[in-house]
């Protein structure tokens, strides 16, 4: 795990899983300067962060101010840049998707820590929804800092 300069998460359109993963590793204590994003696998236009991943992230201290949604594309898949993924299906999606996608660098976070649930996807559903998708996101996180740190 040591190889990685980059991490960037990824999910459907970018709008509220994957910029929850970067933000909750950012906050983490990391050995070494990681470069640590969040994109969506399929943007058809720049979206702002979905408004109840806006809200758990106040509510637990984070404040993620102007993002807006940007597209995985083929140059962000590098020998050192780990692709974290929520489910099993995006990953197949990327490897569909991207040419030039290195299949041992993307991987499903919860498969990567040794977590038994892939994380949900909260859409559509109310914030306690967000709530959980963010404490489970927490947990799958911290276990990736620290894989990081080893």
């Amino acid at each position: 795990m040591d190889s990685y300069k980059k991490i960037i998460f990824a999910d459907d359109a970018g709008v509220s899983r994957a910029p929850m993963a970067a933000e909750l590793l950012k906050e983490c204590t990391l050995k070494r300067q990681i470069d640590i994003q969040a994109r969506g696998i399929v943007v058809l236009f720049p979206e702002p962060l979905n408004q109840k991943v806006e809200a758990v992230l106040i509510s637990n201290g984070i404040t993620l101010e102007n993002y807006m949604s940007s597209q995985l594309e083929e140059e962000d898949f590098a020998p050192d840049t780990l692709v974290v993924v929520m489910e099993s299906e995006d990953r197949q999606k990327i490897m569909d998707l991207f040419e030039h996608a290195i299949p041992e660098n993307i991987q499903v976070l919860t498969e990567l820590v040794g977590d038994e649930l892939e994380i949900m996807d909260p859409y559509g559903g109310t914030l306690q929804a967000y709530g959980l998708c963010f404490e489970t996101l927490n947990k799958s996180v911290k276990k990736l800092a620290g894989l990081l740190n080893c």
